[in-house]
C-alpha cells in the first residue's frame, strides 16, 4: 500500500461525523424519481461538497429527470482505465415525505427517506473520492457517477451509465449492503410493462349482450400472466396495478394494468416475454384487443470471471478489516446490471449497511459508514 493510500485511509477514519452531517442534508431533500428539482438539489449539494474538496464535477443535462453528475480524481496507474463509483440520487418517496419523517438517529441507526437506498452510498462515494484527492491522487483514475432515475429503470441515464462503464477497470455500485453485511454478486433482471385492453361499452342492464368487457378480458389475462411464475427458476410475474371501466352500470370499454417481470438469465427473459406476448395476442372475450408497451427495464447482474475476481478482492479486504462478507443474490434490480452487460467487472451493494428499503422503516447502520468506505478505498488500492 502506498503513502497515498495510507493517507486516504487515515483521513477517512476520522470522517464519521462529517459523513453523517452530509447524509442528513441529503436525506432531508425530497427527491422522488419524477421530482427533477429535488433530485437536482441533491446533486447540487454533492457537487458543492466535491468542489469544496477541489474535485472537478461535470453536469450532464437530463430532460425530465435529475441530471447526471460525473466527478473525476486523477490516478497514477491502471492504464488510465478508471474505477467507477456509482450511485443514484432518486428515491421512491413522494414529495412531503421528509416533512413527515425527517432524518434522525436512534440506537445506532439512522432513519429517513432514502437513508440507505441510497443516500448513504452517495455520501460514501463522495468521501472516498475526497480521501484520494486529498492524498494526492488515487492508484487508478476514479470516476464518481451520480445518476437521477434508477428507481424507475434509469430511462434517461442508462446510456450514460453504459458509456461510463465501457472500458472501465471496474464498477463499485454503492447500493446498501445487505442487512447481513454481505454484498451482492447477482441480481435479477426486470421488465416493467403497461397493458391496455379495449372492449366495447354497453348498458349493463338494457344491452348487456352488446358489450365486450375489457375488465373481464384483463382478468383472464391476469390469471394467465401469473401462471408464468416459476419460483424454482426465479421467474416471477406480478400484475401490480389495475384500473378500468366507465361506470358501474356500463360494460367496461377499457382496462389497463402494469406488469412486473423478474428473471435470472437472458434466456429466461426471452421465454417469459414470448409467453406474455402470446397472452396479449389471444382473446378470451371475443372482439377485445390489447396492446402491451415496455415502460422500463433492468438487465440482470450476472457474475463473470472478472466480477468474481473483483468480489474476491473486496472480500479479502473486508476480512482483513475484521468484517468478512459473502456474495448474495438479490431479487431486486439495479443499475449494476447495465454495467455488467457491457462487460465491466461489477460488484453491487458495497454501500453502508441498511435494510427495509422503500418503506417507512428504512434504516442505516451508522457504524458501517466508515468501515464500508475504508473497504472501498482499500479495494481500489488492491486493484
Amino acid at each position: 500500500m502506498t503513502t497515498h493510500d495510507t493517507d486516504a485511509l487515515r483521513w477517512l477514519d476520522g470522517q464519521e461525523g462529517a459523513m453523517l452531517a452530509l447524509l442528513e442534508e441529503l436525506v432531508n431533500i425530497d427527491s422522488g424519481s419524477y421530482d427533477k428539482p429535488g433530485v437536482d438539489a441533491v446533486g447540487t449539494r454533492i457537487a458543492a461538497f466535491l468542489a469544496g474538496e477541489g474535485i472537478p464535477v461535470t453536469t450532464i443535462p437530463v430532460e425530465g429527470y435529475g441530471d447526471a453528475l460525473k466527478a473525476e480524481v486523477a490516478g497514477s496507474g491502471g492504464g488510465n482505465r478508471p474505477v467507477v463509483l456509482m450511485g443514484h440520487r432518486d428515491t421512491v418517496f413522494p414529495k412531503g415525505e421528509v416533512a413527515r419523517r425527517p432524518f434522525h438517529i436512534a440506537d445506532g441507526r439512522a432513519y429517513g427517506p432514502g437513508v440507505a437506498d441510497m443516500k448513504a452510498g452517495l455520501v460514501m462515494n463522495a468521501f472516498v473520492l475526497a480521501a484520494y484527492h486529498r492524498a494526492g491522487g488515487a492508484p487508478v483514475p476514479l470516476v464518481g457517477l451520480f445518476t437521477g432515475d434508477e428507481e424507475i429503470g434509469s430511462p434517461a441515464c442508462r446510456p450514460i451509465i453504459e458509456e461510463t462503464a465501457r472500458g472501465a477497470r471496474a464498477v463499485l455500485n454503492s447500493e446498501p449492503g445487505r442487512p447481513t453485511g454481505n454484498v451482492v454478486t447477482g441480481r435479477k433482471g426486470g421488465v416493467f410493462m403497461r397493458l391496455e385492453v379495449l372492449g366495447k361499452a354497453a348498458h349493463s342492464g338494457g344491452n348487456y349482450a352488446d358489450g365486450r368487457s375489457a375488465i373481464l378480458e384483463l382478468a383472464h389475462k391476469t390469471v394467465a400472466f401469473h401462471a408464468i411464475t416459476d419460483l424454482a427458476r426465479g421467474i416471477t410475474v406480478n400484475v401490480g396495478l389495475v384500473s378500468g371501466g366507465q361506470s358501474v352500470n356500463t360494460v367496461a370499454p377499457l382496462a389497463t394494468c402494469e406488469i412486473d417481470l423478474r428473471y435470472v438469465t437472458p434466456s429466461d427473459r426471452a421465454e417469459a416475454m414470448d409467453r406474455i406476448t402470446a397472452i396479449v395476442s389471444a382473446s378470451t372475450v371475443s372482439d377485445t384487443t390489447a396492446h402491451l408497451s415496455i415502460k422500463g427495464e433492468f438487465l440482470p447482474l450476472v457474475q463473470d470471471e472478472g466480477a468474481r475476481a473483483l468480489f474476491e478482492t473486496y472480500a479479502q479486504v473486508s476480512a482483513g478489516l475484521g468484517r468478512p462478507v459473502e456474495g448474495e443474490f438479490a431479487g431486486g434490480c439495479a443499475d449494476s446490471g447495465f454495467t455488467a452487460s457491457v462487460g465491466c467487472p461489477t460488484l453491487c451493494a458495497v454501500g453502508p449497511v441498511g435494510g427495509k428499503a422503500h418503506s417507512p422503516e428504512e434504516y442505516l447502520e451508522v457504524g458501517s459508514l466508515v468501515p464500508r468506505a475504508r473497504a472501498m478505498a482499500q479495494t481500489i488500492a488492491a486493484l
